[in-house]
């Protein structure tokens, strides 16, 4: 039986959640996305270059460049605010009905994250969901951010397995070919068609792993490929 291998933030927990918080200090939700694409670049940035920082440093960092991009100062209130906000999100609607039924039928489901291990915690803890995961893991533990291939090779090791036994269920195609590189299945999570289990499902790279799981609806794509992305079908990064 393959180890689910569940992304937090935007896989299971809504950013839309944060919304309130940068309608706030921005006066304008829609700068959530902005400033949510400015970490996935410092992100990929990080990875590229060999380096690391923790991800609340690299959000805090999003947030001034979003400032200083729009005019508006930011100091610790504002930051405190959407870090707080971050702490707080709620699950998709789907998403609590989907993982009590996995746990029913008798999956392991694990979290891995790069929230920083209190950060993740907390956010577990406040969405209601900490009860459905018998491992957390954080990237601090590997001293990287996904999606280097080291943490999913650390994450496979802490859970003792074989990366190929692993099935990442992720949203964003971010990280996508690093998890293939690593020998993982992965799954690509699509909300806005969800199937049986609440997870609508993208065919999964082909390659050695477990048997073929079982998808209830797919994303638009050919059988064995990651499905593209469209607006219509709802499979957009995050």
């Amino acid at each position: 039986m393959p180890l689910f291998v569940f992304d937090l933030n935007e896989t299971l927990l809504d950013l839309k959640g944060l919304d309130p918080a940068f309608e706030a200090v921005f006066g304008d939700a829609r700068k959530r996305t902005e400033w949510f694409g400015q970490v996935v670049v410092s992100t990929l940035t990080l990875g590229a270059t060999g380096r690391y920082r923790p991800f609340n440093e690299v959000g805090s960092s999003a947030l001034r460049k979003l400032g200083e991009r729009h005019g508006i100062a930011i100091g610790a209130e504002e930051t405190a605010r959407v870090t707080e906000a971050l702490r707080r999100l709620p699950p998709h609607p789907e998403v609590t009905d989907a993982l009590a039924e996995l746990r029913w039928e008798g999956h392991h489901l694990a979290v891995l994250t790069n929230s920083p291990t209190t950060v993740m915690e907390a956010q577990l803890a406040n969405a209601g969901l900490d009860a459905f995961f018998t491992d957390r893991i954080s990237v601090e533990e590997a001293g990287a951010l996904k999606p280097a291939p080291l943490v999913y090779r650390n994450a496979a090791e802490r859970l003792g397995v074989a990366p190929e036994e692993m099935v990442m269920v992720r949203r964003a195609r971010l990280g996508s070919c690093r998890c293939r590189g690593c020998g993982l299945p992965l799954r690509l999570h699509c909300p806005a068609r969800p199937g049986p289990r609440g997870f609508g499902a993208c065919p999964r790279y082909p390659g050695p792993g477990p048997p073929e799981p079982y998808w209830p609806h797919g994303c638009p794509g050919p059988p064995g490929v990651a499905a593209p992305y469209h607006a219509a079908s709802g499979c957009a990064p995050g």
